[in-house]
C-alpha cells in the first residue's frame, strides 16, 4: 500500500476507532458485558467492511478511472446492504446485545463516511498532470483559436 494510501486510511481509522471506543463505552454502561461485545463486534464490522470497501476504491481509481463515480456510488450502495444484512443475521443472537451491535455499527459507519470525506477534501490530488508535455521535451502547442 503506497504511503499515501497509508495516510488516508489512519486519518479514516483513527476518528473512527475512537467513536466505536465511546460507543463501546456507553453500551458497557448501559447493558453491560454483552453490550460492549456487541458495540465492538458493529464496530470492527463496520470497520472492515468500509476498509476493504476504500482499497477496492482506490485500486479501481488507479487502473480504471473512468469508472471511479460509479464504482463508489455501487460500492457504498454494496456495502450499506451488506451491513443491513449483517445487522439481520444477527438480530435474535444471545452472544451480544444485538441493539448495541445495531448501533455501533450505524454510528461507526457514518463517522467512517464523515472522516473519509474529510480526509478526501483535505487531500491535494492534483487532477491535471502539470508536466505531461514537459516530459516529452516537446513545447506544448496551443489549441485553442489563433488571435
Amino acid at each position: 500500500m503506497p504511503s499515501n494510501d497509508a495516510r488516508t486510511l489512519l486519518k479514516i481509522a483513527v476518528p473512527t476507532a475512537g467513536v466505536g471506543a465511546i460507543a463501546i463505552a456507553i453500551s458497557a454502561a448501559v447493558a453491560g458485558g454483552k453490550g460492549a461485545l456487541g458495540a465492538l463486534v458493529g464496530t470492527v464490522v463496520a470497520m472492515f467492511f468500509m476498509g476493504l470497501g476504500l482499497l477496492v476504491l482506490e485500486r479501481t481509481a488507479k487502473s480504471l478511472p473512468h469508472l471511479f463515480q460509479m464504482m463508489g456510488l455501487m460500492l457504498y450502495a454494496a456495502q450499506l446492504l451488506l451491513m443491513v444484512v449483517f445487522m439481520a443475521l444477527f438480530k435474535d443472537t444471545t452472544l451480544f446485545n444485538p441493539r448495541s451491535f445495531a448501533i455501533a455499527l450505524v454510528v461507526s459507519t457514518l463517522a467512517w463516511i464523515a472522516a473519509q470525506t474529510r480526509a478526501h477534501m483535505k487531500a491535494k490530488i492534483l487532477y491535471v498532470d502539470p508536466d505531461s508535455a514537459s516530459q516529452k521535451g516537446e513545447k506544448a502547442e496551443k489549441t485553442g483559436p489563433k488571435s
